[in-house]
């Protein structure tokens, strides 16, 4: 069992944030004249009394969520896609100019990306050729400045989980917070680490419902861990961070959850059909096995074919910029008649 002590990871000045309290974290009924609202209504005709501000803690939804995941309400976070939880955790546990992050090339660019912004330092310990962790040179490279170990499973952009075994170990060996980025679980066959926050209080999972759910445009996120690291991601965010729009068609989401399974069954099916395809090029050198809704392969002069592509108005990843990823090409699960305009134009392209 980890013995972090998640208190002396925290920065004294957030420790001892007094946070904004709004309006609507004491009064949400009555005559509400307290938030310099427009009492006249929304100019946009809506049911959801958009001239009123949101629930500032979304309880309805983090239950719902929670009872999906298996998890209680209270290890629930709900972020702007995953990218305000990221930042959030940058915040609270790094000290800008001082303290740093460590993540496994290849992976999310936003983990550094959110580093850079933060004045955070940023540690490299690459994956394996096979794409998989290293804990112990993970171990090695942290230091006493080392606050946040971002993982990503199944990883972006090599589509594969990580094995469940390192990911636990890293929890019990790792002197920080461990986030586990969980955005395509939903596609994969391997369980999610969701319900381990119970047990490792150092453990951080990110999922969202722009991959599975099919709900980018609505940019919600969701972090998972223990109560203690929970409040301090309430502490820090901003008042009103989901909006009523957000939070009401996420909650329609889970009146249909029938067609989020089909829909999760049909892609693994295009995924299967799309990897043997591709399989069967003579310029494919090879098809990485995929746990989540995209593939990488390698193929001969990618970038060059990358650009074919686009001209012909297919658009893909070039991803040969990435550590052991030269010569690859990340391509999303598209609808069944995508997949066959991608196939049809890649042969064109390659002959």
């Amino acid at each position: 069992m980890p013995t972090t002590n998640i208190q002396s990871l925290v920065r004294e000045n957030i420790r001892n944030l007094t946070p904004y309290r709004s309006a609507r974290d004491d009064f949400d009924k009555g005559v509400l004249l307290d938030a310099n609202e427009n009492s006249f209504g929304s100019s946009v005709r809506s049911p959801l009394d958009l001239h009123r501000y949101p629930d500032p803690m979304q309880d309805c939804l983090r239950e719902v969520i929670a009872e999906y995941r298996g998890v209680e309400s209270e290890n629930l976070f709900l972020g702007v896609g995953s990218d305000e939880p990221i930042d959030l955790l940058m915040r609270i546990f790094c000290e800008p100019g001082k303290d740093s992050i460590i993540i496994t090339p290849p992976t999310y660019g936003m983990y550094k990306v959110s580093a850079n912004i933060n004045n955070v330092g940023v540690k490299e310990v690459r994956l394996t050729e096979q794409f998989q962790l290293q804990p112990e040179k993970i171990r090695k490279a942290a230091d006493d400045t080392t606050k946040l170990l971002f993982l990503c499973s199944p990883n972006n952009p090599t589509a594969n989980d990580m094995k469940r075994t390192d990911l636990l170990k890293l929890c019990t060996t790792f002197p920080g917070i461990v986030v586990v980025d969980e955005a395509y679980i939903d596609f994969s066959r391997q369980e999610s680490m969701a319900a381990m926050v119970q047990q490792y209080p150092n453990l951080v999972v990110l999922q969202t419902f722009s991959k599975a759910f099919g709900l980018a445009g609505i940019r919600l996120g969701v972090a998972i861990s223990n109560p203690d690291i929970i409040n301090y991601m309430m502490r820090v965010k901003a008042p009103y961070n989901i909006n009523k729009l957000t939070a009401d068609t996420a909650l329609k989401a889970f009146d249909n959850l029938e067609l989020l399974k089909f829909n999760i069954n049909k892609i693994r099916e295009e995924r299967q059909y799309v990897a043997e395809q591709l399989g069967h090029s003579e310029a494919v050198e090879k098809v990485y096995p995929s746990n989540a809704n995209f593939l990488l392969f390698k193929i001969r002069h990618a970038k060059e074919v990358y650009n074919n592509l686009a001209t012909l108005g297919v658009i893909v990843r070039y991803r040969g910029n990435e550590p052991h990823c030269e010569d690859c090409l990340r391509v999303t699960i598209g609808m069944p008649d995508e997949n066959v305009k991608f196939l049809k134009a890649l042969k064109d392209v390659v002959g």
